[in-house]
């Protein structure tokens, strides 16, 4: 897929691609802290009662957010009253510094909520350089409503509802302002208008605790968030107001003053947050392109967190093992026959894989032909995302109309680009995110696995099919694939074993 010159200049840049490759996951990593994107099953979900005599206060809070002490950006919200509940809004700057990119994102998030603080309406818009996203929506007859827009034709998704959603902010009011046993689990599900989903958090008093805010000593109650195990600590002041927050990879958020947040400390970008999150290695690997096999032994992860089975790899006893996929024996012709449900899911169009949308029909048929089989349609689609598209960080929502009107992204654009051309083509795709080598560190990295009689992982950007041995799938084919990895983003370790 690569000739000589093309392969010269891909080892001058690889390190600056994966570098940058997926700085979209550590980007949406910092903000389910904020928007609340979780995936695993309740413990103990209950409704919550609010009392008719409760309180809440109005509230306009400044934020400075920090990562590991240096301030990279700022957060406001405003908590008010209205005649059918309360209206929550919230507005968040941050930089983000990706292999010494940096990059200004703004979020602007409205919710209408009801008394209880469940979620009636919302409205979202993400802001990113080139790169838009916005969504709204609203709750009726236990059905939410969404309609997004990002690039090409607007989409509408409907969710049915058997539980109550809420947003971040609106759990904590909601817990504070309950009858809610604080000695118990509160498991309740939060909705995430960045990647439209929704999943159950639980949510736990630890206790009281004296904390410095602003140049005082104030007494807050200490909460924590879970999600599989990654955990967000809140404190909460005596008037229900959130004091601070904590999360992953040394972000926090503290109470300010607005001169403060708009004027006081100037906002520096934040560390590189593809190298913080990097996983060190034993060994270095020389050309790992050339390995048909890796053997590994793993730390850190929980049964069940991550999919470590299947296909090229086998997980046994904390050791994995890679095997490259060889492309001999293919079927000569179509590899997908007709009533196989199981692949259905992944020809369908979505969200960020929009492979009903004209431009990329019209690219995929420019690209392939129709007497090519499925394996030389996949290497000439994957080729031209790989040629076309500029390789540079880029801190978004990534979707595959906006990557080619853009022509420009990291590993996440050009796996959804590749994702929707192959779907368009009658390939059955998904995106894969896991690590990948690079240097003696793994990377973060997203990737895809095209269906050619078999599942066969190809990376667009690094120009591999099948990709080397040293992509290792932690998730596959998740809509809110990326955030999969929240709980062990930090806590993975790797050995490389001898073969």
């Amino acid at each position: 897929m690569i000739d000589e010159t093309d392969t010269m200049n891909f080892r001058r840049m690889k390190i600056f691609w994966l570098g940058t490759a997926l700085s979209g996951v550590l980007f949406l990593t910092l903000f389910s802290l904020r928007l609340g994107v979780f995936d695993k099953k309740p413990l103990d979900l209950f409704s919550i009662v609010i009392s008719p005599e409760a309180s809440v206060p109005e509230k306009d809070t400044w934020k400075n957010i920090f990562q590991n002490g240096d301030k990279v950006g700022v957060a406001h919200s405003t908590l008010s009253k209205t005649p059918s509940g309360y209206q929550l809004q919230e507005t968040v700057y941050l930089r983000i510094n990706t292999m010494g990119m940096v990059q200004d994102i703004s979020l602007n998030t409205t919710g209408k909520l009801h008394p209880d603080f469940s979620l009636a309406a919302f409205d979202f818009k993400i802001s990113s350089g080139l790169f838009q996203f916005a969504a709204k929506g609203s709750v009726s007859d236990n059905a939410l409503t969404i309609i997004s827009q990002s690039s090409g034709s607007p989409r509408k998704d409907t969710i049915r509802l058997d539980e109550k959603l809420y947003l971040t902010t609106g759990v904590i009011d909601a817990v504070m302002a309950s009858d809610f046993d604080k000695s118990r689990v509160l498991t309740l599900f939060v909705f995430d208008p960045a990647t439209l989903s929704r999943q159950p958090v639980d949510i736990r008093m630890l206790g009281r605790e004296e904390i410095r805010i602003m140049g005082q000593s104030l007494k807050a109650r200490k909460v924590s968030l879970s999600f599989k195990s990654a955990t967000q600590l809140a404190w909460i002041g005596e008037s229900g107001e959130i004091l601070k927050e904590q999360g992953l990879l040394g972000f926090s958020l503290e109470k300010t003053s607005r001169t403060d947040a708009l004027f006081g400390i100037p906002v520096g970008s934040s560390q590189d947050l593809t190298r913080v999150a990097s996983v060190p290695v034993n060994i270095r690997i020389k050309n790992p392109e050339r390995l048909d096999r890796l053997r590994l032994k793993i730390g850190g992860i929980q049964p069940g967190e991550v999919i470590l089975n299947g296909g090229r790899q086998l997980f046994q006893q904390n050791i994995l093992i890679i095997t490259r996929e060889s492309l001999s024996g293919l079927p000569p012709e179509r590899a997908l026959k007709s009533g196989d449900e199981s692949l259905a899911e992944f020809l369908k169009p979505s969200l960020f894989i929009q492979s009903d949308d004209p431009k990329i029909k019209k690219l995929a048929d420019a690209i392939v032909s129709a007497d090519d089989n499925d394996l030389i349609k996949s290497e000439k689609l994957a080729d031209w995302v790989h040629h076309n598209i500029e390789k540079r960080p880029v801190l978004s929502l990534p979707d595959a109309v906006s990557t080619l009107e853009n022509r420009m992204g990291d590993c996440n654009e050009h796996a959804m680009l590749l994702a929707a051309l192959a779907r368009s083509a009658g390939i059955p795709s998904k995106v894969e995110a896991g690590l990948v080598y690079l240097n003696d560190r793994f990377f973060y990295h997203a990737w895809n696995s095209l269906y050619l009689g078999k599942w066969v992982t190809v990376d667009a950007l690094m120009g591999q099919l099948p990709a080397d041995v040293t992509h290792i799938r932690f998730s596959s084919g998740s809509q809110s694939l990326p955030l999969d990895m929240m709980a062990i983003i930090g806590k993975v370790t790797l050995e490389i074993l001898p073969d």
